[in-house]
């Protein structure tokens, strides 16, 4: 399973604003700009999260995106189920009886497990975790770069 490249750039999105305070409006420009993507693909890709209740939109001169709910409180799953749930890994688990074999195939039952557990695993990294992650990364990268040119 790879993930569209739109729940890509909604995590990315995401990621960056979770980065400001709750509520705080950042500029679609800006969110483009550093995401690397277009106005237009920002908009259809924001669309199910706007609907999802994860962000808001303004409009007008000044306009732009905020988070509805704090980073903490928005997972990984959450911009999934929003862009792309439901997850099922396999046609078998989407509606119980659509395969003849269910109630006996072991595939099945590891199929259910496993989308059970991606779900919990989606569902245990939110976005105040992840943007102090990667704060945690940039500022390891910087001290190497520093490193490396005070021995250069």
């Amino acid at each position: 399973m790879v993930i569209t490249r739109a729940t890509e750039y909604a995590v990315r999105a995401i990621l960056y604003m979770a980065k400001f305070p709750q509520g705080e409006i950042v500029l679609k420009k800006d969110i483009c700009r550093t995401q690397d993507v277009t106005p237009a693909f920002l908009t259809k890709i924001f669309q199910p999260l706007v609907k999802a209740e994860i962000i808001g939109s303004q409009r007008g001169v000044g306009g732009g995106f905020y988070l509805r709910h704090a980073p903490e409180d928005i997972t990984l799953y959450d911009i999934f189920k929003a862009e792309e749930d439901p997850l099922y890994i396999n046609k078998c688990l989407v509606e119980e009886g659509s395969c003849e074999r269910d109630r006996f195939c072991a595939v099945h039952a590891a199929w259910k497990e496993v989308r059970e557990s991606m779900i919990q695993q989606l569902s245990e990294y939110n976005f105040a975790r992840l943007a102090k992650e990667e704060d945690a990364n940039r500022q390891q990268l910087m001290k190497l770069a520093r490193e490396k040119n005070e021995t250069a």
